[in-house]
Order: structure tokens, then C-alpha cells, then sequence
């Protein structure tokens, strides 16, 4: 692709990209517990100085961005989603491409959408002409889509820093991927975008070492498949992050409180000691101090200060906040009062917020999982039935196994069996789990065979031969 139009490319989108990365390192931040009342700004660093009373610094943070990001990926990906393409051979071949990584993939995808409002997965072709996916985090991800309605996928920049091994010097490289190949350019950490220039990385001919700055990655389209959070392009930090900021500083503020009135303030009047020192000694050794008195109506003598701490209003402020940080996360708040011996109905009212953003979730996933699955099948020469392919996704959630149990037995006779067992409770494969009941079942039946043997042609009842 011609250079000038890489140019301006990235110049068109690498502004708005500015942003999208500041805002990924909040999220990611937040997500790993390092909150805003870890970093004061200067104006809380200058109060400070301005209050010598106040000495304690307490700096506590809520990890609630952390909890209900992780309550949404297990909840949704513990069991990952399964697919049918309609031939057990083909679910077979698609197991096996997906490999034992993949429902981790499916978990790390879920939390990368909820930091960063959209997860992507890449396809490509390794040196041993084998076809593998992964990751790509979300900030080296420049997305091009076209106006149009679909807003399809045209292109994708990858950008990421990389230091040269002969010369130590750093430098960003971008590559653009499109539906026929990736081109590759580099431009030295600190240069003005003029100064990109081709960047000969993809190894075309290993006898002689030779390189290329373009590589054919043969997919037939865009290898890059957007994950997003929900329908409006927002992380789920964005709703709760006033509200957590709040109970951080309200509960830092009350632990400083409680250990600045621990150290007592004495008020001396008419000391007669030489200096404070000599004050905190006869406290210490005689339990006794001096004081001078000038006669009648004298004041002489020592006080304390004390500070009243308005502990109920700020129980209640939190009790408010953390109840508004689970409403706003939309998810289940695991205090365990909560919960208790509870019925299928309760547990599901209990997880109807989290039910309502995970399923905003799973239909961007459906999406992604639709585009990728079908082109890994093509890649691998797998076929689709009818060009279908049936997606089951299954919660895992806090239930009640033995109302669900009741429920897949009464359903006998009603529905079939294959769908009471992919409903049951205790099953994860449910095809699988037919295959052990039929194997079960032709085990069963042998064995009555086995006890009530066929008689053979002119045996009596008994197994003996009959009267001549």
C-alpha cells in the first residue's frame, strides 16, 4: 500500500486512538485495584501541607470495578459457549482447532471488552503453515471501518513498540492488515510522522534470509474480529467510577480520622516545667505534673482535646454508595445475607441486573464468535450444515441444583431427552453425555441378555434337551 496514504491514515485516526488509550489505562487501572486515591492530585498535596494537625495519610482502595468485571467473565465464560455445526465430525475438527486454550480465550476476551469496550481476536498463519488466534490488546488496535450502514471492517492498523537488537533503539511499528495482505512500517521512538519508512519483517525465504515489508496472510478477509462490550461502545467502568472514588475517599477519611484522635492534644496552663519534654517525663515516670497557681479564680491545670466523629452518617454514606456501585455495575452484590436457603425464582431476581448486562454482551459476542467461527472453518476446509451454526451459552451462577433436578425429571415424557440433559444441572457436554447413556444403556440391555439367555433350537425350558 502506497506510503502517503498510510500517512494519512494515521494521522486521521491516531488522535482519536489518543484518547481511546487514556482511557483503557483507567479502566485497566481501576482493575487492577490501583484507584485515583492512590494518585492525589497537587491541590490534596498542598491541603496537607496546609494542616499540621492532620498527620495520618491512609490512602484505601475498593477493588468494586475488579469484583464485578470477574463476576461478569465467570458468570458468562466458567462454561465458554459450544457450537454446532451440524455434523459431529465438523464439532470435532473445530474442538480440536480451538484447542484447551480456548475457554480462557473466551474469559480474557470478556474482561478485555468490559476495560476497554471491545476485545479482538486475530487469525494468522504460522511458520509451520498452521493457522493459530489470539488476543490483540485492545490500545494496539487502530480499527478503519467503511460509512456504510453494515460498517464493515476495511482495514486494521496494529501498532506497538519494539527495540532493534543491533542498534538498542526504540521504535513504534504499525501494521496495516487488510482483506489480501499486511504491510509493515516502523518509525524511530520520538521522529515526526514524516519520517515513517518500510519495515522489512516477514521472513519470505529462509534458505537465503530474506526479508519483505509485505506479507500475503491468505485469510480472504480482514483477520481481525471485534468482541464488543455492549451497544453503545462503553466499558464498564464509566457508570461506577464516581461512585467508588466516593467510597475511597469517605472510608480513607474515616480510618485517618480514627488514628489522628488517638494521639492525644494536651492544653497546659501555667506549666511550671522548663520545657514540654520535662512535661511528657513527670507524666510518664511520676504520673504527676507541676503547676503553677496564681490564687483565687485561677485556671491552672491541663486538658485534652478530643473530636467527635460522625460514625453513623458515614456507615450510612457507604452502606449507600456500595448498595449504588452494584445498582450502576449492574451485579450481584456477595454480602451473604443476600442469598441464604434461597428458591430458583429468588436466586434469579437476585441476578437480574447481571442477567440483563451479560446478555447485552453476548449479543455483540454472538457476532464475533459467528465471523470468526466461519472463517477458521474455511481456513481448516470444515464444513457448515446448511451454513448454520447453533450457538449454546450457558450461566454459571449460585442455584439451586435440587429444584433444577426435579424440574429435568418431571420434564420426562414431555420433552426429549437430549434436551433434559443439556439443561441438567450437572451436565457440561451434553453430547456427550448422550453418548454415556446410550453406552449405558447397550450395557444394560447386554447384561439382561446375559441373565435370561435365547434357547437354542430343540431345548426345552430348562435348557436341556427335549423328550425324544
Amino acid at each position: 500500500m502506497d506510503i502517503e496514504v498510510i500517512k494519512k491514515l494515521i494521522r486521521k485516526y491516531q488522535v482519536g486512538h489518543t484518547d481511546f488509550v487514556r482511557q483503557i489505562a483507567k479502566a485497566r487501572a481501576y482493575y487492577r485495584n490501583e484507584t485515583d486515591i492512590m494518585f492525589p492530585p497537587l491541590k490534596e498535596e498542598r491541603e496537607k501541607k496546609e494542616k499540621p494537625l492532620r498527620n495520618a495519610d491512609n490512602r484505601i482502595p475498593f477493588n468494586f470495578h475488579g469484583l464485578l468485571v470477574n463476576q461478569k467473565a465467570s458468570y458468562m465464560f466458567t462454561a465458554p459457549p459450544l457450537f454446532d455445526l451440524g455434523e459431529k465430525k465438523a464439532n470435532k475438527a473445530l474442538v480440536k482447532f480451538l484447542g484447551d486454550k480456548y475457554p480462557k480465550v473466551c474469559k480474557d476476551l470478556c474482561i478485555e471488552a468490559s476495560n476497554c469496550t471491545v476485545g479482538w481476536l486475530h487469525v494468522w498463519c504460522d511458520k509451520k503453515s498452521t493457522w493459530k488466534y489470539a488476543i490483540v490488546p485492545a490500545e494496539q488496535v487502530i480499527p478503519v471501518w467503511s460509512d456504510s450502514l453494515e460498517k464493515e471492517l476495511l482495514g486494521v492498523f496494529r501498532s506497538y513498540q519494539n527495540i532493534d537488537d543491533d542498534t538498542g533503539d526504540a521504535y513504534i511499528i504499525y501494521e496495516y492488515w487488510n482483506e489480501t495482505e499486511c504491510a509493515a512500517y516502523r518509525l524511530k521512538a520520538g521522529d515526526e510522522l514524516d519520517q515513517l519508512l518500510p519495515y522489512q519483517m516477514f521472513l519470505v525465504d529462509p534458505m537465503l534470509c530474506e526479508y519483505a515489508d509485505t506479507y500475503r496472510h491468505g485469510v480472504g478477509e480482514v483477520p481481525f474480529f471485534p468482541f464488543f462490550n455492549n451497544n453503545i461502545d462503553t466499558d464498564d467502568l464509566k457508570n461506577i467510577k464516581p461512585l467508588i472514588d466516593v467510597y475511597c475517599k469517605v472510608f480513607s477519611g474515616f480510618v485517618n480520622d480514627l488514628e489522628d484522635i488517638q494521639e492525644v492534644i494536651f492544653v497546659l496552663t501555667n506549666y511550671g516545667g522548663a520545657d514540654l519534654g520535662q512535661f511528657l517525663r513527670d507524666l510518664k515516670d511520676y504520673k504527676a505534673i507541676q503547676i503553677e497557681s496564681e490564687g483565687d479564680g485561677d485556671h491552672s491545670g491541663v486538658s485534652t482535646l478530643t473530636i467527635e466523629l460522625p460514625v453513623e452518617a458515614r456507615e450510612k454514606l457507604l452502606e449507600i454508595t456500595r448498595k449504588c456501585i452494584f445498582e450502576q455495575g449492574m451485579g450481584v452484590d456477595p454480602d451473604p445475607q443476600n442469598f441464604g436457603n434461597s428458591s430458583g425464582v429468588a436466586l434469579k431476581f437476585l441476578y437480574a441486573l447481571l442477567e440483563q448486562k451479560a446478555g447485552l454482551q453476548e449479543t455483540e459476542f454472538r457476532l464475533g464468535f459467528g465471523q470468526f467461527i466461519r472463517c477458521v472453518c474455511r481456513l481448516n476446509g470444515i464444513s457448515i450444515k446448511d451454513d448454520t451454526i447453533v450457538q449454546t451459552w450457558t450461566r454459571t451462577s449460585v442455584q439451586n441444583d435440587q429444584e433444577l433436578s426435579q424440574i429435568a425429571t418431571q420434564s420426562k415424557g414431555i420433552v426429549s431427552d437430549e434436551t433434559i440433559v443439556a439443561h441438567h444441572p450437572w451436565v457440561d457436554d451434553p453430547e456427550k453425555e448422550m453418548e454415556l447413556l446410550q453406552e449405558q444403556e447397550d450395557a444394560g440391555t447386554a447384561e439382561v441378555s446375559d441373565m435370561f439367555p435365547k434357547n437354542e433350537p430343540g431345548e426345552g425350558k430348562d435348557g436341556q434337551g427335549g423328550d425324544e
